[in-house]
């Protein structure tokens, strides 16, 4: 049988992105506390189309995730991204996954034992690598203090803050979700809940951020939900960062904990 898909295409037109979507699959993060944490994640995965080929054997994706059964974490991110572009002959390789991760909430004041946050990871491999994690915070204004053992009262879902980052060092998921936390209490015990401002909170949290060390770059928008329209506020440290003018993103990859 030919091979349809490898065969030479004269039209000499690039696609930029071809691959499969919406993959339901079972992945491992690293947890500060239990060392390791089992989700699933939605998962995308893709590549440019060089314009001498048809088409690309989709099944190969999905051969080359089921490889990594169960054992998909920020090492073999890279292993898989290497894998797609060998077997796809592609130039560069993408894999997103988008996953809740679960923290144990240690405050004395809420009735919910745990906190879900929604992650986002993605890589790129082309001529070198590149790494972004993605973390969604809820915003809510803490509750008061309360000496009864009733149940505390909520003050109700005010917004969101999504940080994007590439990072030097290793950064834990928990760590990064604290500090987010911490400056949002800050903001929101110095302020009433009517004076609370999405610039605020979003210079608030750049301050905190750029003083990292551990943190390359990052972007964040903070977003206030209102009835019939959002407000929001949006940033990015440094500014006009290039990776390429930093080289291979390898500390990526490289040894030490895996998300």
């Amino acid at each position: 049988m030919k091979d349809i898909q490898s065969q030479i295409d004269h039209r000499r037109i690039n696609i930029k992105k071809v691959g499969v979507k919406d993959i339901s699959y079972p992945i491992t993060v690293l947890d500060k506390e239990k060392k390791v944490q089992r989700t699933v994640a939605n998962v995308n995965m893709y590549v440019d189309l060089p314009h001498r080929f048809k088409g690309t054997h989709m099944s190969r994706f999905i051969e080359i995730l089921n490889r990594f059964h169960e054992g998909i974490n920020l090492k073999n991110f890279h292993l898989i991204l290497e894998e797609m572009k060998d077997r796809l002959d592609a130039q560069e390789a993408h894999m997103e996954l988008e996953f809740p991760y679960f923290l144990r909430n240690i405050k004395k004041s809420s009735a919910i034992g745990t906190s879900e946050y929604n992650c986002r990871m993605h890589g790129l491999l082309d001529s070198g690598d590149d790494f972004i994690l993605e973390v969604k915070v809820p915003i809510s204004p803490p509750v008061p203090d309360q000496e009864s053992k009733a149940l505390p009262r909520s003050l109700g879902h005010w917004g969101d803050a999504t940080i994007c980052l590439r990072f030097k060092n290793f950064v834990w998921i928990e760590d990064l979700i604290q500090q987010v936390e911490e400056v949002i209490k800050q903001s929101s015990t110095s302020a009433p809940r009517s004076s609370l401002s999405v610039e605020n909170i979003a210079k608030a949290l750049g301050n905190k951020l750029s003083n990292l060390s551990d943190i390359m770059w990052f972007s964040l928008m903070v977003e206030n939900f209102s009835e019939g329209y959002s407000t929001f506020a949006s940033l990015e440290w440094p500014e006009n960062w290039n990776r390429n003018s930093t080289g291979k993103s390898s500390a990526y990859f490289g040894d030490g904990p895996r998300i």
